[in-house]
């Protein structure tokens, strides 16, 4: 049984679920202690809080913020300096934890302290991330606008300072990888156990996961959808028309996305990839500064599974055109020859890594 520290970007559900699907494919072989920050370190510590062989510590993070509904860059930037400037002291404090815990390998979701406090412990380090996508995959099948934004960002993934030796890419779409970046291992969404043995059925009320960020005019059109939308990722408020709104709850919304007509919501990678393992159909509503969603949302159009729009464009007859051709991206999803579940392979590649360097450190 090797120990594994394994750890997560704060921001959002999908980095946390990622790891939780991880969690359960290797704890039956593995000791696993978990680092995260802000929302994940909240799910995570939700999840495994009473569980005796899984451990959930805190570290620092980067968090994105908005203003006015919008995604405040320079907020964002301004906190990640403050993380940043902490580094050091984050990364000594992890030291300790090395010392004391004599990890056998370190996993990191986007996620930079832990890798630094493993390189200073000389302990080897895997990435199992969506990110790497903006350096490692060829997007010229998508706008040159996207092409540009992700060129630009990849100083982030290179700033991040994982420095891994082995990189995994979760993503719901497998374009060419290109020639710098041929041995990096291609696999799909990481589907917890719960969704991927969990069978789908067709229902009638829409999905719909939103951001705090989404403007009020989007919920006023949603209303036009003929069926009841059950939103999630505002909070749970009253009912409005159609519109049910439900507080987080991993067990109610695996329950309502598996069995949904279709889904409305952000375009989050694991979203999608959870939403296409079921063969629903998907809206995505992008922000506009939000270039990762945008380009997910542009391979989720050429895969065929549904159609996208900007989260501050989106109208009620955008809403009511997605609802009337749903059933053709349903039929394209049935006859798509597709896995959209990457879990074994981005194990097996975790354990191939822990023999490869157990033998060379025989």
């Amino acid at each position: 049984m090797a120990t594994i520290f394994y750890s997560v970007m704060g921001e959002g559900r999908g980095h946390a679920a990622r790891a939780r699907s991880m969690v359960e494919r290797l704890r039956s072989r593995h000791r696993l202690v978990l680092y995260s920050s802000f929302d994940a370190l909240e799910f995570l510590r939700g999840a495994y809080q009473h569980d005796p062989d899984v451990e959930v510590r805190e570290t620092e993070g980067i968090k994105f913020h908005y203003s006015e509904g919008k995604l405040d860059l320079l907020k964002t930037i301004s906190s990640g300096l403050t993380t940043w400037w902490n580094m050091r002291s984050t990364v000594n404090r992890l030291v300790k934890d090395f010392h004391r815990d004599t990890p056998d390998l370190v996993v990191c979701d986007f996620e930079p302290t832990l890798a630094r406090a493993a390189h200073k412990c000389k302990v080897p380090v895997l990435s199992l991330d969506h990110q790497h996508f903006m350096i490692a995959y060829d997007l010229s099948s998508l706008p040159l606008e996207l092409q540009r934004w992700a060129w630009a960002m990849g100083w982030s993934v290179w700033a991040f300072g994982i420095e891994q030796q082995r990189t995994v890419i979760s993503a719901f779409y497998k374009p060419p990888l290109l020639p710098a970046w041929s041995d990096a291992t291609q696999v799909g969404p990481l589907l917890r156990p719960a969704v991927a043995q969990r069978e789908p059925e067709q229902g009638q009320h829409v999905l719909s996961y939103l951001r705090r960020a989404t403007p009020p005019r989007v919920l006023e059109d949603l209303k036009a959808v003929p069926t009841e939308v059950r939103v999630y990722g505002l909070g749970e408020r009253p009912p409005d028309g159609n519109l049910r709104f439900l507080p987080v709850s991993e067990t109610s919304f695996l329950d309502n996305l598996a069995g949904c007509d279709c889904v409305i919501a952000a375009a989050g990678n694991q979203l999608l990839g959870e939403a296409l393992h079921f063969g629903k159909p998907v809206l995505a509503l992008p922000e506009r500064k939000h270039h990762e969603q945008r380009i997910n949302a542009c391979f989720l159009k050429q895969l065929g599974g549904g159609d996208w729009r900007l989260l501050e464009e989106v109208n009620r007859e955008d809403l009511l055109a997605f609802w009337a051709e749903r059933d053709a991206y349903r039929q394209n999803l049935a006859q798509a020859d597709a896995n959209y579940d990457g879990t074994a392979d981005a194990a097996q590649a975790i354990e191939n890594m822990l023999a490869e360097y157990r033998v060379d450190e025989g």
